[in-house]
């Protein structure tokens, strides 16, 4: 039996879910899946302090809101609850354990794309890629070379101080996620925090400014695209927190590691002797299972708002300015969601 559906989505996750809703408020349902599992599990696993960026009223996906006072900033497990809540709510049943391992565009099947998960064929003429901004976590090849007595572990595995043997922490990577670990071990040991400044976000995530701004620097605008150039590969920049905030926590800030000296990490010239690293350096997407001509020079699909280039039925979801800023956040899904729900749509139409 042919497994062909009208839309596959790839991920289920808030990206996946909003295209999926606005899809399903047209009167298309599409397949949907995922490959961790359960539903929400990206926010489940990460660090037991995160929260959210925003308050839950800026976190609605369409036609739900965010649990909880609407001035209250959510935590990761209120994040995933809501998640796992807005999919059993309409309906959007998520296929999960199912990894694609291949996406190709095939000639005489009975639809346009072939996806293959676990030895199984799904057929589709709309594909999107929402498998979102974190994937493989990044660790420099650096870590092999430390000596094998400290304590080391990726921000994607951290979840408490509890977690690390006593002694001093170092913290590699000066982003939003590096800043705000740093501050929580601060509370209990002594704290490096190793990395090049990213910068601050110069006002509040959700404020009336931001939203001015939002709508202006986008990648319809010469300043938002050139927003995007200088920020691409970039940690995020402290939005929470400022430089003064982590030091006044009592981190002491280090310009990036460069060396490791009989096992230990150097930075400035200084030779540091951690319990245990962090390193909160980021994370690597791999489309490689992407078989088709539409990868950039930097490894993503090449797309204007998430509509990629060259293949009429390939969208993507999710990422680091997709749009803007906020394209990678949940406050910033359903702008991103709407538009590419709308051109599967015209596209369906048109077919038909």
């Amino acid at each position: 039996m042919i497994d062909r559906t009208d839309v596959l989505i790839i991920g289920g996750g808030q990206a996946g879910l909003a295209v999926g809703q606005f899809l399903r408020r047209a009167g298309v349902a599409p397949r949907i899946v995922d490959a961790n599992p359960e539903v929400g599990w990206t926010w489940r696993r990460r660090w037991d302090s995160l929260r959210l960026f925003t308050e839950a009223k800026r976190n609605d996906l369409p036609g739900m809101r965010f649990p909880g006072r609407r001035s209250a900033v959510p935590g990761k497990d209120q994040t995933a609850d809501y998640l796992v809540a807005y999919a059993r709510r309409f309906g959007l049943d998520v296929e999960c354990d199912t990894a694609v391992e291949r996406l190709t565009a095939e000639t005489g099947g009975p639809a346009r794309y072939l996806a293959v998960a676990g030895g199984r064929e799904l057929w589709a003429d709309h594909v999107v890629v929402a498998t979102g901004p974190t994937g493989n976590p990044r660790v420099p090849g650096i870590a092999d070379l430390v000596d094998p007595g400290v304590f080391q572990v990726h921000a994607a595995e951290y979840r408490n101080p509890a977690q690390l043997p006593d002694g001093p922490a170092l913290v590699v990577g000066a982003g939003n996620s590096g800043a705000e670990i740093a501050v929580e071990l601060a509370a209990t040991r002594p704290v490096w925090l190793a990395g090049r400044d990213v910068g601050t976000l110069p006002v509040r995530l959700g404020g009336l400014p931001y939203r001015l701004l939002d709508r202006f620097l986008t990648s319809d605008t010469p300043p938002g695209r050139s927003m995007a150039r200088k920020n691409s590969g970039k940690g995020t920049p402290l939005v929470r927190l400022s430089p003064e905030d982590v030091t006044a926590a009592g981190v002491r800030r280090l310009p990036r590691v460069d060396d490791i000296a009989d096992g230990m990490p150097v930075a400035a010239g200084t030779r540091l002797e951690p319990a245990a690293i962090i390193w909160a350096t980021g994370y690597t997407q791999d489309y490689s299972w992407i078989k088709l001509p539409v990868l950039g020079d930097s490894g993503d699909p090449t797309h204007h708002r998430g509509v990629v280039s060259g293949e009429p039925g390939l969208y993507v979801i999710g990422l680091p300015f997709l749009h803007s800023f906020a394209s990678s956040l949940l406050m910033g899904m359903n702008r991103d969601a709407r538009h590419i729900a709308r051109v599967v749509l015209g596209r369906l139409a048109r077919s038909r």
